[in-house]
């Protein structure tokens, strides 16, 4: 498979060269964390002055008297369709998509789009992408991730509490908002929104790529005549939608529609402890040409759920985009053909039978 890849990238692809990675090597920030247990001197304190705060520094325009610049509403128009069609015309036939931009979605976009020379396309079905990583459980703001995964925050620089096993974010947002920030920043790199993975292009065996509407309309075919869709031709496929529900787990679902696999059993009783190590143990490419990630392999495997931890999300994530490395033929932490690995960098991993092995 990866010769293939290999020969069929040989004019695109050159040897990659990797960002502002933990994995890779390059040196990052001093982690922006704190210890909960932290307390405050008891000596006696000294009374000092505060000193004045800063003047505000001056704004570059008034806003006594503030006049935007002149334009035509058909500009405005012009501008994001001719953006927008040029981005569709360029991502029709693409190294990588995505289908799913929750947390380990774009764990694995962030992941892959280190490598300059790959592109990216990202399918998310709802106008917000994110997934449930808005929140942390139950409407509750706080993200749990368990060590090691905690490298990964340290990578993007988000500020959490420290415990003996485990890391709080102080709002799950933080995590998203960072991830993707720093994600849609990359010129090869493309989201979506609003748009349904519909179905799977299949050729000779393979997940040859996916089968786009807009979200609006792949809900409401039943109220409409015939809406034909669109495709996306893509090296490899990865599927991160998530459990199962309205739009989840719509890839291992079409999957077994079409016969490629026998069985989608559905996730088993809530265990953290097992889940999240069967999560990332279990990430693989299921099919040739596609890969699954995130609660979707829990769907395919019938892996206990996870609850409101996300380490596993992210670890997922990024182990899904170095399988997808493989597969181009590229360089992978997988393989270890990832020069200078930082020695902290590991992929959970379980030694339990309670999961079906991939």
């Amino acid at each position: 498979m990866a010769s293939m890849a290999s020969a069929a990238l040989s004019s695109k692809l050159s040897k990659p060269v990797f960002l502002d990675s933990a994995v890779y090597g390059t040196p990052l920030t001093t982690p922006i964390h704190k210890s909960i247990y932290y307390k405050p001197s008891t000596k006696s304190s000294i009374s000092m002055s505060a000193a004045p705060a800063p003047a505000p520094a001056p704004l570059p325009y008034d806003l006594n008297n503030y006049k935007f610049d002149p334009i035509r509403e058909s500009i405005v128009a012009r501008e994001m369709t001719r953006r927008y069609m040029t981005d569709m015309i360029t991502y029709a036939d693409t190294d990588v998509v995505v289908i799913g931009a929750g947390s380990a979605g774009l764990s694995c976009a962030y992941e892959l789009s280190k490598n300059p020379n790959i592109n990216i396309a990202l399918i998310e079905q709802s106008v917000s992408p994110g997934g449930g990583a808005w929140l942390g459980g139950q409407l509750f703001s706080a993200m749990i991730v368990r060590k090691p995964a905690h490298h990964f925050l340290d990578e993007l620089e988000i500020d959490y509490d420290e415990l003996e096993h485990y890391v709080v974010i102080k709002h799950a947002a933080l995590f998203t908002s960072t991830i993707m920030s720093k994600l849609l920043a990359r010129p090869n790199v493309k989201l979506f929104n609003a748009v349904a993975a519909e179905d799977l292009i299949v050729k000779g065996g393979r997940v040859a790529g996916v089968v786009t509407n807009w979200a609006l309309v792949s809900m409401n075919h039943n109220t409409q005549s015939c809406m034909d869709p669109n495709v996306m031709e893509a090296k490899v496929v990865v599927s991160s939608c998530g459990h199962d529900g309205p739009f989840g787990a719509t890839g291992v679902k079409r999957l077994q529609d079409i016969g490629m696999i026998k069985t989608v059993p559905g996730m088993s009783a809530l265990d953290m402890n097992l889940a999240e190590d069967a999560i990332v143990r279990l990430t693989r490419e299921v099919v040739p040409g596609m890969i699954v990630t995130g609660m979707e392999v829990a769907e395919i495997d019938g892996a206990p759920r996870m609850g409101p931890t996300f380490g596993a999300m992210m670890i997922s994530g990024q182990k899904a985009a170095h399988l997808a490395l493989r597969a181009l033929g590229l360089d992978n932490a997988l393989d270890g053909t990832v020069a200078e690995p930082k020695p902290e960098f590991t992929l959970a991993s379980s030694e339990t039978t309670d999961v079906v092995d991939a």
